[in-house]
């Protein structure tokens, strides 16, 4: 599948070392002097090592690449003990990848893994890890170790919590409060087609409007009226380039996120209509029907049609 994941410039890649103990999945290791890539199952894309390399010798691409596999990852990084499993599951939660936090907690829990401090990590009579002793062992490692993981345009970001009036600053804190709604439907981070990971956690089992990037300017009540309760990719089928990415994108959100419904919202321009046949193209490369829906929106945001297609 096509998905973002790291790549490393051997010829600036000094073996320093300073990425090892930063990828707490252990996707890397210092092999013939230089910092290596191991294994695409145990990289998540999300770059917590871009920062930490002196001579800028990693970035983040998209090519093909395996899927990430959250429970071979953690097979791998309970041997390295606590510190390390809770630095992980502090990765996963500051990324919003609330799926694969999950599949990470349930192995924790499934395995009998004891997080108490001093405990062997190993299986016991009965774990003692529940959700509330979780979050004040993430947020514990959170103060000991500040860090920041990769650049803001294109961080996954899920914001379902703040949809659900929960206040991301009280659940950091191992506390929930609520809090009046959010002023906007957008329920994540990045929107944009060519930097959304097509496996994000918001787009799992989602319903999704892909929109032209006009639409939003035009149609006042945009929010309200398409993106409430749906994940969003924008595009311009007139002016964006590679637009073979979008449609294996897409392809990917269909086949393997498998996206429940798909709302394509055009401007009443011609060329808008290359993100119709986009749709369609990327459900006919997925092998799987799911219903889309063509919404038409003229120039002063009024719904000028809507219909399956």
């Amino acid at each position: 599948m096509l998905r973002k994941i790291i790549q490393i410039d051997e010829v600036k890649c000094n073996g320093c070392g300073q990425c090892i103990p930063n990828c707490h999945e252990g996707a890397l290791q210092i092999i013939d002097g230089k910092a290596r890539l191991v294994s695409d199952l145990f990289c998540d894309g999300l770059g917590a090592c871009l920062g930490h390399c002196p001579e800028g010798a990693i970035e983040i691409i998209e090519r093909e690449a395996e899927p990430y596999n959250e429970i071979v990852v953690m097979e791998t990084i309970v041997k390295q003990g606590r510190n390390t499993i809770l630095a992980h599951l502090e990765h996963l939660r500051d990324h919003n990848e609330h799926e694969f936090l999950k599949e990470a907690i349930s192995y924790i829990k499934n395995n009998n893994i004891d997080l108490s401090p001093g405990a062997e990590i190993k299986p016991s009579v009965a774990s003692t890890i529940n959700f509330q002793n979780m979050n004040e062992a993430l947020n514990h490692v959170k103060s000991e170790n500040e860090s920041s993981c990769g650049c803001g345009s294109s961080k996954t970001i899920d914001f379902r919590i703040d949809m659900d009036k929960v206040n991301l600053a009280a659940v950091s804190s191992g506390a929930i409060l609520t809090e009046a709604p959010a002023p906007s439907e957008l329920r994540q981070w990045p929107v944009q087609l060519h930097l959304v990971n097509p496996m994000a956690s918001y787009f799992q089992g989602a319903d999704v409007v892909l929109a032209a990037d006009c639409v939003g300017f035009a149609m006042g009540d945009f929010h309200n009226r398409l993106l409430k309760n749906k994940s969003l990719a924008i595009a311009c089928p007139k002016l964006d380039t590679s637009k073979e990415v979008y449609t294996e994108k897409l392809s990917i959100m269909i086949s393997e996120a498998k996206i429940n419904t798909l709302t394509v919202p055009i401007m009443e321009v011609p060329c808008c209509g290359g993100l119709i046949q986009m749709a369609k193209l990327a459900v006919q490369q997925s092998g799987r029907n799911i219903p889309i829906k063509k919404v038409v929106v003229g120039v002063k945001g009024d719904i000028l049609t809507e219909e399956w297609v």
